[in-house]
């Protein structure tokens, strides 16, 4: 069974065949996103865990599109001096979690970006890095797929509401 964690029903609201998907809705953020992560990995039909949802677009070329994340990064995670942005003091494995070859980076964090964060990356959201660590521990091949649903600008919540759900399509095309 593969696994579809989506943050909102509004993100992706289709039938898929219950014999080889189950979506499950998250809830925003890291924690929410975390809790259902176990809860898929933990379950023993478990085959692959997908992320698939809206992120704020800040590489100006990749607006309106689906793109496949091949590097996560925790954007919140703060504990400068210690470590580096991005990394989590006292644990050996923290840091960045590659997913797969693709060129694109997002940054995960528990907040709606509305200008250019310190740590960099094309895509912005608020659970992708939390699903991939949990997959990561429970040795769970992991695939993430953000549509870029707005600018994190100013404007980012409106123009998050305007556009939704218009990725959804696009993501079936790929499954």
């Amino acid at each position: 069974m593969i696994y579809i964690l989506v943050a909102l029903e509004q993100e992706l609201n289709v039938m898929l065949d219950r014999t080889k998907y189950r979506v499950s809705y998250t809830g925003v953020g890291k924690i929410n996103a975390a809790i259902a992560a176990v809860e898929a990995c933990l379950q023993p039909d478990c085959e692959r865990v997908i992320n698939y949802g809206t992120a704020g677009a800040l590489n100006p070329t990749i607006i309106g599109d689906l793109i496949q994340i091949g590097r996560v990064y925790q954007r919140d995670m703060d504990a400068r001096p210690m470590v580096e942005l991005g990394y989590t003091p006292f644990e050996r494995d923290s840091g960045p979690i590659d997913i797969c070859e693709s060129k694109y980076t997002l940054s995960t964090g528990d907040n709606f970006v509305k200008s250019i964060p310190d740590l960099v990356s094309d895509a912005v959201d608020m659970e992708a890095y939390a699903i991939a660590k949990v997959c990561k521990v429970f040795g769970k091949p992991f695939e993430c797929y953000k549509y870029l649903s707005d600018f994190a600008d100013e404007n980012a919540a409106q123009h998050w509401n305007e556009n939704v759900a218009n990725g959804a399509e696009k993501f079936l095309e790929i499954l």
